[in-house]
């Protein structure tokens, strides 16, 4: 039979047919494969498709011979791994909707097209609020990017107004930050750097990042950087949220000895306190999201000390409940 004039292609085929439509319970005929081919404008014959088999299993690929045909058992991901981060691309709150589904879709990829089906029925499960910001992957390359070259970055930081349009922070004046590292927290993306102009390590929201731009200037603040403990930054302030750092004491009910253990780390102290209770000393900032937090726990949770932190919570607590007081009488 004459060769035609895609025969260099064959194999490439021939792979594709494997990976695309092939699995443990969907084996492929060698008459479908030749089909493939010549649908591909490749004509081939039965021995010299075992031959190019043979070849594809010397390439590394584990294509099974059963008596319905041939699969491939074995890819870079099992249907597993891929269903995780599926889940886990629909569950983070930073990624958009499109970019949700164009990762999926490049997820799908990864297996047969069978697979695939179930891999797009869970992408219809969630229906979970995601960020607006669309620019945010651009952005994470270029903080990567100023991190790897040691370059200070300059930004404008932006918050959103109830008519969902952007309101500059400082005026729209241009924020530079040495960038340090990138942290997920509360289905969020921070970035953490070292401000020059007010001599600390921050953190800022990168998808309210705009305009990232590398400046011609090394990074600045690297031995506060150094001193900084990623993990316990991140325990310490709740959500992210901004306020000072001071040491407090906290009062638990035993029953919540986990729920401690889930926010602060197993290396936290417990200290009993009598038959019921349990005490911890820690070091938080304190803000709004942190007596969020506490509130949620209900009465099984107190905060002990310092005073002027426990009156700053009653007071706190006062202002939201007089916004649910009763109307007075006529």
């Amino acid at each position: 039979m004459a060769k035609s004039s895609n025969q260099k292609l064959k194999l490439l085929y021939l792979r594709q047919y494997l990976e695309q439509q092939s699995d443990e319970t969907h084996p492929v005929s060698m008459q479908a494969m030749l089909e493939w081919l010549r649908a591909n404008g490749i004509c081939a014959e039965r021995k010299s498709i075992y031959d190019d088999i043979d070849t594809l299993r010397l390439f590394g690929m584990d294509i099974v011979h059963v008596r319905e045909g041939y699969y491939l058992a074995q890819r870079p991901f099992e249907l597993a791994e891929l269903k995780l981060l599926v889940d886990s691309v629909q569950a983070s709150q930073f990624i958009t909707h499109r970019k949700t589904l164009s990762l999926i879709r490049k997820l799908e990829g990864q297996c047969s097209r069978y697979q695939a089906q179930g891999l797009q029925r869970q992408v219809m499960v969630a229906n979970r609020v995601k960020h607006m910001n669309e620019s945010i992957y651009y952005h994470v390359d270029a903080l990567h990017s100023a991190i790897a070259q040691d370059r200070q970055i300059t930004f404008r930081y932006f918050e959103y107004t109830v008519s969902k349009e952007r309101s500059y922070r400082h005026g729209g004046a241009l924020y530079c930050v040495s960038p340090y590292a990138l942290t997920w927290d509360n289905e969020n993306y921070y970035l953490i750097g070292y401000d020059a102009g007010r001599d600390m390590i921050r953190h800022y929201r990168v998808d309210k990042m705009e305009g990232i731009a590398l400046v011609d200037q090394p990074r600045v603040g690297r031995d506060a950087f150094a001193q900084l403990d990623m993990a316990a930054y991140t325990r310490r302030t709740f959500s992210m949220y901004g306020g000072e750092e001071r040491p407090v004491e906290l009062r638990f009910e035993n029953r919540l000895a986990g729920v401690v253990l889930d926010r602060f780390g197993k290396d936290v102290s417990l200290i009993k306190d009598g038959e019921a209770h349990f005490l911890i000393r820690q070091a938080l900032v304190v803000s709004p999201q942190f007596f969020g937090w506490l509130f949620g726990l209900g009465a099984g949770a107190c905060l002990t000390g310092p005073q002027n932190v426990v009156e700053e919570l009653r007071k706190y607590l006062e202002g939201i409940g007089a916004l649910y007081s009763l109307p007075k009488e006529l």
